[in-house]
């Protein structure tokens, strides 16, 4: 005859068990670690400190002239932008883009939508959707260069969120393409694990859709930082 275990007497604190305790440990964990995951997200990390100058932007402008001028004429050329020139052409070419994309957004988008609100992944792995978007509205670029390693720092628009990436890793060409080796990465102020960070790199460079994207120019054999230089050779 099996014995029914007695209730607790009235006042008497009810025993909880400790399958009860673990279970509300784990989903409490769980809360705490998503509104981490999202805090890290959000928060914006701070720029690195690049030098930009219209006088820079200026000797880029003739370096890019001149090598194009020499391979028109079926010599060979090496361009070399230290990091001043880099972001300050960087600069001056992406605030020109912004100029046409916002009024193109503005003669296509209608007033009355509102979608403002920044709809991100608790795991910090945009979709597919979210990657478009990030690349179609970045707002500001930034580039470090370090011995062979490059640097970049990304303001993008996520959903009327401002938000950054970080990269760093080695710049390279391989069989006419771009190509970049990673080496870390953060989401905000999250860190991208190495593997992840590898994987989501690898499925960008290698799908076909952005391929043709990273094609290097016909003329442009190589490209690499070198001696915190961004150096293309054309031929």
């Amino acid at each position: 005859m099996s014995t029914a275990t007695p209730p607790a007497a009235p006042g008497e604190p009810k025993t909880v068990s400790a399958w009860t305790w673990a279970f509300r440990c784990l989903r409490w964990s769980t809360y705490l670690a998503t509104l981490i995951t999202l805090f890290l997200i959000l928060h914006k990390s701070a720029p690195p400190s690049v030098q930009v100058s219209p006088q820079a932007a200026a000797r880029a402008e003739e370096k890019v002239s001149a090598a194009a001028q020499s391979t028109s004429r079926g010599e060979q050329a090496t361009l070399r932008l230290d990091e001043a020139e880099l972001n300050s052409y960087l600069a001056s070419h992406l605030s020109s883009a912004q100029g046409v994309a916002t009024s193109v957004a503005a003669q296509d988008t209608p007033s009355s939508s509102d979608d403002s609100a920044a709809a991100v992944s608790p795991s910090g792995i945009p979709s597919g959707t979210d990657v478009d978007q990030m690349r179609s509205n970045v707002k500001d670029v930034k580039v470090q260069m370090e011995g062979d390693m490059v640097k970049a720092y990304v303001v993008f628009d996520l959903h009327g969120k401002d938000m950054t990436l970080e990269l760093a890793g080695k710049l390279g060409a391989s069989d006419g393409y771009l190509k970049f080796v990673p080496v870390s990465g953060k989401i905000g102020s999250l860190p991208i694990p190495q593997s992840a960070l590898e994987s989501a790199v690898r499925q960008l460079m290698e799908s076909p859709e952005n391929r043709e994207k990273l094609k290097l120019p016909s003329d442009v054999s190589d490209m690499h930082i070198e001696n915190g230089e961004l150096v293309t050779t054309y031929h």
